[in-house]
């Protein structure tokens, strides 16, 4: 293909691909499947990559992205995007808009949906999408223009040049998505996100946007901030205008002429938000005209023109019929109320968690009471409390084996978990190769649960090694697999033979230590040799590493069947070094910063990040190997420390001026 024909073709694709994108994300429907709208994408991108020069900044492709930085950029909004006023009951609504209205007869009001997300700005010049930010302070926040470009429903050109454009939007992560992540969370032994919104929230701030991506967020955008190049006259006609453009408007917008309609639209909300796809925390009110709203004016925290009618949590009684013991990765054995169902917000649960033993002994959680049930975060059910003892209920005695295997389960000493000490449980296994294949760890493509579970069921999957061990013969005759199934999954497990040092430790599912720290070993001992058999002390002076994470280091490595498992691999010719980062700046390399007060410009983890990345390390005390203590506001007793032992203080000013 020469360039002109290719220059010609991309953008027929990236028309198609737009179109499409646009009708499956606002019109709920789709003239192709999945697999056809998969081809055109992988054709433009080999079309990109043959052409370097013909890529623009619109292109589609451009929804995963390779890094955000080692920082996210600070953005001055525009326009400031200001907080609601919140009203909890109808009668502060009413009471809000009987006054506008009689100060304003012709007013009228647009009632939609408050979507529980995190709010961005997007910025168009000349219909292309230029930049991204969060909310932050109102004020400034930051840049995550990367991330957002991974959002297919954020759309990178609009469907007309409109010279200058800012608008505002709600990204969330729909349910479907959000248990799918929990699940694979709680198997793979991680924290586990609360609620949509804090999944959201952290999910668009990865500094990797390929993890962005793969989170499925979407957004609904529901007001202009600023615009050039059109005229509107009010909320409702801009909506209409935003979709016209392309882009994901706040769905089931009602224009009413006073506010006794306006609370009609919120009581139907309410009424079906759990059977929404997406999470909502209340309904906003707004003047629908846009020149009445500079009239109303504002206070220092919010405009007078619009509000935010937040909905009670739902809570509701039923009967705990047993409790039920899950065993995770980490062998950890996890508590689950199985519940006489009971509709909760629109579903029906029957499950609910019970944490550990240590919360059903502090509310005397017994077989047979009657429980208070509510969804923690308004998405995952829980048990409260008990709101009534049953006359025939049963104590709870927690386990003392393992549920799975029979081995003892023991409790150690400061720890809430009890945990199956076999580490060749079966249950511990399929969770241990999930873990092993999950893209933080190993990344092999095609090996996800189901497929884990068919293999080990199988009996081809006995532990670790036998990943690497898998014959295309045996999987091509697998219902559902096939030959070229079974060639692109050998060729991803080939692949991943070459991953660092860092993700084989992280894989291998080391209590107490997670991707974080397993970077950090990578970092410190390059080799698996070096980490196998470096002692306490080595361990103790990487800076973070407390006496428990080094315990468990060391005793993993001390275990003869994990030894004889890092031997196989090596034979099986998996990577066992770290590699140098090439051009990495490490300005802060063996300097140990401690943070202490409150910060103006960053939170606490936003600042250690930056450390981090320019090869810094993070302390939680002040020492005399502390090289720098970073002061904030109201610094309190690390602060007098730094001064007795001489320490070097700074400023957020100096910092800045440490990383610019």
């Amino acid at each position: 293909m020469n360039k002109s024909v290719a220059e010609k073709r991309a953008e027929e694709l990236r028309l198609l691909i737009n179109k499409y994108s646009r009708q499956y994300y606002e019109e709920n429907e789709s003239d192709i499947s999945d697999f056809e709208f998969d081809e055109l994408m992988n054709e433009l991108k080999e079309i990109e990559a043959q052409f370097p020069e013909l890529v623009t900044p619109d292109s589609p492709t451009h929804r995963v992205g390779g890094t955000a930085g080692g920082q996210f950029e600070k953005v001055e909004h525009v326009v400031p995007m200001e907080s609601l006023q919140d009203l909890f009951s109808e009668a502060e609504l009413i009471d809000f808009g009987t006054k506008l209205k009689r100060a304003y007869p012709e007013i009228s009001f647009v009632t939609e949906p408050k979507i529980d997300g995190l709010s961005v700005a997007l910025e168009y010049a000349d219909g292309v999408f230029v930049r991204g930010a969060t909310r932050g302070d109102g004020v400034v926040g930051e840049n995550v223009t990367a991330n957002l470009k991974t959002i297919k429903a954020v759309p990178l050109r609009l469907t007309q040049p409109i010279p200058y454009l800012v608008v505002r939007g709600e990204v969330f992560m729909p349910r479907n998505s959000f248990f799918k992540l929990i699940e694979q969370q709680e198997k793979e032994g991680e924290k586990v996100f609360k609620n949509p919104r804090n999944a959201a929230s952290g999910s668009l701030r990865q500094k990797n946007p390929a993890i962005t991506a793969s989170r499925n967020l979407s957004i609904y955008v529901f007001n202009i901030q600023q615009i050039q190049g059109a005229e509107i006259r009010t909320h409702a006609e801009s909506l209409e205008l935003l979709k016209s453009l392309g882009f994901n408007v706040i769905p089931d917008f009602v224009v009413t002429e006073d506010i006794e309609g306006a609370m009609e639209v919120i009581r139907e909300i309410g009424s079906k938000r759990e059977s929404l796809p997406f999470d909502i925390d209340g309904a906003v009110v707004k003047v629908n005209q846009l020149s009445l709203r500079e009239s109303i004016g504002r206070t220092s925290k919010f405009p007078k023109w619009a509000a935010a009618f937040k909905y009670p949590p739902e809570e509701k009684e039923t009967l705990l019929k047993d409790i039920e013991i899950n065993v995770g990765r980490t062998g950890i054995l996890t508590p689950t109320a199985i519940l006489e169902p009971v509709l909760l917000g629109g579903t029906t649960v029957s499950r609910a968690s019970l944490h550990n033993e240590d919360y059903i002994k502090e509310r005397d959680i017994r077989i047979g009471d009657s429980v208070i049930v509510r969804k923690a975060g308004d998405i995952i059910p829980e048990v409260v409390k008990v709101s009534k003892t049953g006359e025939n209920s049963v104590d709870y005695v927690y386990p003392t084996v393992c549920p799975s295997c029979g081995s003892p389960a023991v409790r150690e000493e400061d720890e809430a978990a009890t945990r199956c000490v076999n580490p060749d449980c079966p249950a511990q296994l399929l969770r241990g190769l999930i873990h092993f294949c999950s893209r933080d760890a190993m990344d092999i493509e095609g090996l996800g649960e189901a497929v884990l579970a068919t293999f080990t069921e199988r009996g081809m999957l006995n532990g670790i090694a036998d990943i690497y061990k898998l014959k295309a013969e045996e999987i091509s005759v697998i219902p559902g697999m096939g030959k070229k199934s079974a060639e692109n999954l050998l060729s991803a497990v080939e692949r991943s033979k070459a991953n660092p040092l860092s993700r084989l430790v992280n894989a291998l599912g080391i209590r107490n230590i997670g991707q974080k720290a397993s970077k950090l070993l990578a970092a410190r001992f390059k080799t698996m040799d070096a980490l196998m058999n470096a002692t306490k002390e080595d361990i103790l002076s990487i800076e973070g590493f407390g006496e428990i994470m080094v315990e468990s280091v060391v005793q993993f490595f001390s275990l003869p069947h994990v030894r004889e498992l890092i031997a196989e691999l090596s034979s099986l010719n998996l990577n066992m070094t770290e590699p140098e980062e090439a051009g990495k700046d490490n300005r802060f390399a063996g300097m140990t910063f401690v943070l202490t007060g409150t910060l103006s410009k960053y939170k606490r983890d936003e600042a250690s990040e930056i450390i981090e990345s320019f090869g810094g390390k993070v302390s939680s005390s002040v020492s005399k190997k502390t090289s720098v203590v970073l002061a904030g506001e109201d610094a309190g007793s690390k602060l007098t420390k730094a001064n007795e032992l001489g320490v070097k203080v700074i400023s957020e000013e100096e910092f800045e001026q440490m990383i610019s």
